[in-house]
């Protein structure tokens, strides 16, 4: 029988400290001063220097790297271990030391292959700057660019931190499902699949809000959900089709609240992630220090275009203004869209922020309830920060005869051809019916959230896998 290949890899490996803990307790080391205490590291080879009798190799793993020095009188194995190819995993063990120009080293004395490293490692890797292959071996981008690992760290370090920024104030963490039977709580594409054993299709959620709210008419006061949703649409520097959401909804509560909440919460990650509310966004400042601006879409499309559209302006008008701008508008939009157009083409992308945007059209925001003085608009509000939509949130729409009405609006324009267009979720309506008390809705882009506070332009560099289109490894 062929002997296995794998055979003198070790199913585990003992290690007793890090990189990091050992800079940490042996920082005061004085050049050429050698220790007693024995340690056993473990990572991958990244750099190998031999000199005759004496072997460096720079360990790294996920703290940072330390420096494994290596004598033929002394290491077991030296000349193998002198032949270790750049990506090699392996562990070692010995006493601690500095050298004579004063590296922190373990002094080797015995070691072992924990894997090796097959496909090349080496500087052809070093600063990956290609990034499709970047995304495509992420693996290796990981090791060959230490920011590739920083964000991805502080990506976990956020959300670990809103998760526990709510549960402080009370909020308690859900799951809802992830199949629907209906593709409703947010206007987007779904992406469809088939339950064999019901024989029914399903849908990847878009949104998990319908599910989120009948928990609020079950009784919990104070909900929230950070998740992954699907949108079968485009890819671009701020989309995926898979991407992180946190969802939240507050019993008692108005848009009103939720705008000083939106405020706390992301200057406090701020503030927690880079000790300051004023960063550094692609160059340009952003101070994320509350309050922030609150205005109307209407004054904000004002501003922007001179015009001054509302809902009332003639459907005519606004249709002109937009081929104008090169948008030539469905024949089934009615003002509040054409003005939702209007704004997406000609004002936002140009919002530095922080800035709340709110009062939008009834006709684009189905789930949102009446504004309080205007009845054509609802208590709706998005953050915009450096030109992006960051966080959308609403006063929940409470009443389940208007909310049939929104939803059958939304069927009929399915029916005509948008798929991103809802339809009528009788289950929703039923828990409505049962009574949905005052309540606010947030939902935030955790990934825009990662990509704001990491200075990342692109979406697919604060996801660890982002979607790409398939490549044959052939042309690869």
């Amino acid at each position: 029988m062929a002997e296995d290949p794998s055979s003198c890899i070790p199913y585990r490996y003992e290690r007793t400290t890090t990189a990091a803990l050992l800079h940490d307790q042996f920082s005061d080391l004085a050049a050429e001063e050698e220790t007693e205490v024995r340690h056993s590291v473990a990572g991958r080879a990244m750099l190998v220097r031999s000199q005759g009798k004496i072997a460096f190799v720079t360990l790294v793993d996920s703290s940072g790297q330390v420096q494994l020095f290596a004598r033929a009188a002394t290491t077991a194995k030296f000349k193998e271990f002198t032949r270790l190819s750049l990506g090699d995993w392996i562990g070692a063990n010995g006493k601690v030391v500095k050298t004579k120009r004063g590296e922190l080293s373990i002094l080797v004395e015995d070691w072992v292959m924990l894997a090796e490293a097959r496909l090349p490692f080496g500087d052809k890797w070093r600063g990956i700057t290609d990034v499709e292959i970047r995304y495509r071996q992420r693996e290796v981008d990981l090791w060959a660019n230490a920011r590739s690992r920083e964000i991805l760290q502080s990506r976990s370090t956020i959300i670990s931190e809103t998760r526990r920024m709510l549960e402080e104030e009370g909020f308690v963490e859900v799951e809802t499902p992830m199949l629907h039977p209906i593709a409703g709580g947010a206007l987007a594409r779904p992406f469809v699949t088939h339950h064999n054993a019901l024989d029914m299709d399903l849908y990847l959620r878009i949104a998990p809000e319908l599910y989120l709210k009948r928990l609020v008419v079950g009784g919990f006061e104070k909900v929230f959900e950070i998740g992954r949703v699907f949108r079968n649409e485009g890819i671009s520097p701020r989309h995926n089709p898979e991407f992180t959401i946190l969802e939240l909804y507050q019993a008692y509560a108005d848009y009103e609240d939720l705008m000083v909440s939106m405020e706390s919460l992301v200057s406090t990650l701020a503030r927690k992630l880079l000790g300051t509310t004023r960063i550094i966004y692609q160059g340009k400042e952003v101070d994320l220090e509350p309050p922030w601006r609150r205005a109307t879409l209407e004054e904000l499309v004002e501003e922007s275009t001179g015009c001054a559209f509302t809902v009332d302006t003639p459907v005519t008008v606004m249709t002109e203004f937009l081929r104008d701008l090169g948008t030539v508008p469905e024949s089934g939009w009615g003002s509040g869209k054409l003005l939702m157009e209007i704004y997406e083409k000609a004002c936002e992308a140009h919002l530095w922020g922080p800035v709340i945007v709110k009062d939008f059209p009834v006709e684009v925001s189905p789930l949102a309830r009446r504004h309080r003085d205007n009845q054509a608009l609802v208590e709706r509000f998005e953050v915009v920060i450096a030109g992006r939509e960051l966080a959308n949130a609403f006063s929940e729409l409470v009443d389940p005869d208007d909310q049939r009405s929104r939803f059958e609006m939304q069927a009929l324009r399915h029916a005509n051809g948008d798929e991103e267009a809802m339809t009528v979720d009788e289950d929703y309506i039923h828990a409505l019916e049962h009574g949905l008390p005052p309540t606010a809705g947030l939902g935030m882009g955790m990934d825009r959230l990662v990509m704001l506070l990491t200075d990342q332009p692109s979406i697919r560099d604060v996801i660890a896998f982002p979607t790409l289109r398939p490549q044959s490894r052939a042309t690869e």
